[in-house]
């Protein structure tokens, strides 16, 4: 996954620009190390695109909604089942 390069530019100049200096070279040097250190460190992260967040996330609120249904649909059997039982035994 490519992360967000523009985040990651300026992470990289704001890095680079808290380091006091007076030779634009030398932040600018540093700048460009930041910006190849967290763009590796990036990268080795295990990290999904918002898109890709978004997308599980309506799959899991779907597959909680069926879940929900079915353990109401199961409550509603057990209890049909329940009263079955009990109006059997009223009858013995």
């Amino acid at each position: 996954m490519e992360p967000n390069l523009k985040s990651i530019n300026e992470l990289a100049r704001k890095l680079a620009s808290s380091v006091p200096m007076n030779s634009d070279l030398l932040r600018s040097d540093l700048e460009r190390n930041f910006l190849g250190l967290l763009r590796g460190a990036f990268e080795r992260m295990d990290l999904v695109t918002r898109e890709e967040f978004d997308v599980q996330r309506k799959v899991l609120e779907r597959t909680r909604e069926k879940l929900e249904a079915l353990e109401s649909e199961i409550a509603a059997l057990e209890s049909r089942v329940e009263k079955s039982a009990n109006s059997g035994r009223k009858e013995s």
